[in-house]
């Protein structure tokens, strides 16, 4: 069994150690890591934009402020991160219709084909980390971690 140590203990119950894994994982510079992985090879996405896409992806066309809810970013950074990610033709903005105030947004058929492509990254990299994994293995993990993303996020 593999000891972790975070700064101010040692880690051993499983518990503990998805907890510190889980952790680790949701570090912003982690994130970033990741995310300039999975953009290097997409035109007009980088680590500061793929939040906004992929989010925008999640949701379908959303005002900046809804978006900027989902992904943790403030509203001036989405609608910016949006600005350039509209520049780079992957996504368009509208008016909204409930709200004049507001400006809809949503992806183009480019920021649709951009995520696209992001995705099979984000599985080929996952396929690369989970490679000496047995099939039953990866099976498991992929259960539990729906299971875990139930349980611990809203409605």
């Amino acid at each position: 069994m593999r000891v972790l140590c975070t700064y101010d203990r040692v880690v051993t119950t499983p518990t503990e150690r998805i907890a510190v894994a889980f952790g680790a994982l949701l570090l912003r510079g982690n994130r970033a890591h990741l995310y300039d992985r999975l953009t290097a090879d997409v035109d007009g996405v980088d680590s500061t934009t793929y939040p906004v896409l992929s989010g925008l992806a999640r949701t379908g066309p959303t005002t900046a402020s809804r978006l900027a809810d989902l992904v943790g970013l403030d509203r001036t950074v989405t609608t910016r991160y949006a600005s350039r990610l509209e520049k780079a033709g992957l996504v368009a903005r509208a008016a909204d219709a409930d709200d004049r105030r507001a400006t809809r947004l949503s992806l183009t058929d480019e920021g649709r084909r951009a995520v696209a492509a992001l995705r099979a990254g984000l599985e080929a990299i996952l396929a690369e980390a989970l490679e000496t994994s047995s099939p039953e293995e990866v099976e498991v993990f992929a259960r539990m971690l729906e299971r875990l993303r139930d349980a611990l996020l809203p409605g």
